[in-house]
């Protein structure tokens, strides 16, 4: 009897899942998230675009460290589960040698960007903060293009980030430490439908 025939799925099977779901269908992207397995949009063309600018954002502050377009990582520290951030920002070098689904320590940001999908309140809006604050990530950053907001989620406690503190599109927000830089939102407006 397997993991899945007893109403269970483990790290390994979903892991096994997870392989075979990107070689059968290029626009799918599996998620382990507070024990259910959920299904993650492929991004679009805006959503490439705000990576990109993030990631020049997150270089210009400081080239030492890297944002991490589609990094898979464990997360949840007595839940095992697997999460694709849209962004994990981090020292250059974090990951190596690490594999697709890689430990969260030296994470400092993760970064997620909604999708115009069904999911995306339940996913972004409530179980990945969740699942974020309960790993340790020190900061999640959601730019959420359906309410053009940012929110910035800080001082996890390891249940729910303690802060949160929203902006709309067009203002600066600052990013706490350990990212420790302003980001100036303006350019998302030009992302949004």
């Amino acid at each position: 009897m397997t993991a899945v025939d007893e109403g269970v799925l483990t790290q390994e099977v979903f892991e096994d899942l997870a392989r075979h779901a990107v070689r059968a269908d290029e626009a799918l992207r599996l998620e382990f998230v507070n024990g259910k397995l959920g299904v993650k949009a492929v991004p679009d063309g805006d959503h490439g675009q705000i990576i990109e600018w993030l990631t020049r954002q997150c270089m210009q502050a400081d080239p030492g460290r890297w944002l991490y377009a589609e990094q898979g990582l464990r997360i949840e520290t007595y839940r095992k589960g697997n999460a694709r951030l849209d962004g994990a920002f981090a020292r250059s070098g974090t990951f190596a040698g690490q594999g697709e689904w890689a430990n969260p320590d030296g994470v400092l940001m993760a970064v997620e960007v909604t999708s115009y999908d069904d999911d995306t309140d339940r996913r972004d809006r409530v179980e990945k903060p969740r699942a974020y604050a309960e790993t340790g990530i020190p900061v999640y950053l959601l730019i959420d293009r359906e309410t053009c907001e940012v929110k910035v989620h800080s001082q996890p406690d390891g249940v729910r980030y303690e802060t949160v503190v929203t902006v709309p599109f067009g203002k600066t927000v600052g990013l706490p430490d350990p990212v420790g830089f302003e980001l100036d939102t303006e350019p998302l407006k030009n992302w949004v439908r």
